[in-house]
């Protein structure tokens, strides 16, 4: 059996992501900042479906060099997932900047030390279309442009991205996976930034739907395309767009709320607040389906899903 090590265990994306190694098979090591959080990722494992019992919980913090060595030995792949998502955007951008910029290199720095022979990147689609509009599909092509007027989180973002495939020049094999707006089930009380929105729907928080047009990739697809990328041959030293097309908006999302929940969706927005129209993302996702076969499901279910697992923890009051 190949062991791989899956960083941020006990985050919303990591937690599925350790779930879909398992899944396929993979001896599964895990890290966490602090080993209190031990037994809430196994807790979270098991909701997804796996067995936990055989998980290494690991101790390893991106903005400090220990436990990394260890974390890696003995790894034939690493998924690094883990990365700062602030609930707001800090002041100084640096607060974002720099640890997701360290955090990466000390796991690609890790990684080379110990002949790991792939990393799988999470990276994000704020690194492929921020600032700016295309007039066309967005694709891999596509980059962000670091600027002053860029907020922290996209900054980040595309600064950890770059420099991840500087260092990459000397091995391991990198794979870059690029997501939008990442929803789905939660396996565990602890609510993030999207949940967080889609409970601000529901409850009344937006008496107007924010103008904005973005993607949703649902987090179980976005753990299988780590797990795939792992192995893809073809998948090496490639980025990959991560989205289920169409692009929606904040009212399409209440939309669909209200057309699959009924009166559960009576106070969420109908309607936008004022403004000028705002361009419409689409997305281009042929290389994923082609490279690691990857077929998101509608979003709508991903929407639908993610206020059942709410429900399920009793997070929608």
């Amino acid at each position: 059996m190949t062991r791989v090590l899956v960083t941020g265990g006990s985050g919303y994306l990591g937690s599925h992501t350790v779930v879909a190694a398992l899944g396929e098979g993979y001896d599964v090591r895990t890290t966490v900042r602090d080993l209190a959080r031990a037994d809430d990722v196994r807790a979270m494992v098991a909701e997804g479906g796996a067995d936990p019992s055989g998980i290494d919980v690991v101790a390893a913090d991106l903005t400090d060099d220990r436990g990394w060595v260890d974390a890696v030995a003995g790894c034939d792949g690493v998924l690094h997932v883990a990365s700062p998502i602030p609930l707001a955007q800090p002041d100084d951008p640096d607060d974002l900047v720099v640890p997701a910029r360290e955090g990466t290199l000390r796991v690609l720095a890790a990684a080379r030390a110990g002949g790991v022979r792939r990393v799988v990147l999470t990276s994000s689609f704020a690194a492929i279309g921020y600032g700016r509009s295309v007039g066309r599909p967005w694709t891999e092509e596509d980059w962000t442009e670091p600027s002053e007027s860029l907020a922290p989180y996209p900054l980040s973002k595309v600064i950890a991205e770059r420099a991840a495939w500087d260092y990459a020049d000397g091995g391991p094999e990198l794979v870059v996976l690029n997501p939008t707006g990442i929803f789905g089930p939660v396996l565990g009380a602890s609510v993030g930034s999207s949940a967080g929105l889609v409970i601000g729907l529901l409850s009344g928080q937006f008496a107007e739907a924010p103008r904005q047009s973005f993607g949703i990739a649902d987090v179980r697809d976005v753990a299988q395309a780590h797990v795939r990328a792992l192995t893809a041959p073809e998948a090496a030293g490639q980025r990959f767009l991560l989205t289920s097309p169409p692009a929606t908006s904040w009212l399409g999302m209440a939309d669909t709320l209200r057309e699959r929940l009924g009166e559960r969706a009576a106070l969420a927005p109908t309607r936008e607040v004022d403004g000028d129209p705002v361009p419409v993302n689409e997305f281009d996702v042929s290389k994923a389906r082609a490279a690691l076969g990857w077929d998101p499901r509608p979003a709508a279910d991903t929407i639908v899903d993610t206020v059942a697992s709410l429900d399920r923890f009793g997070l929608l009051g």
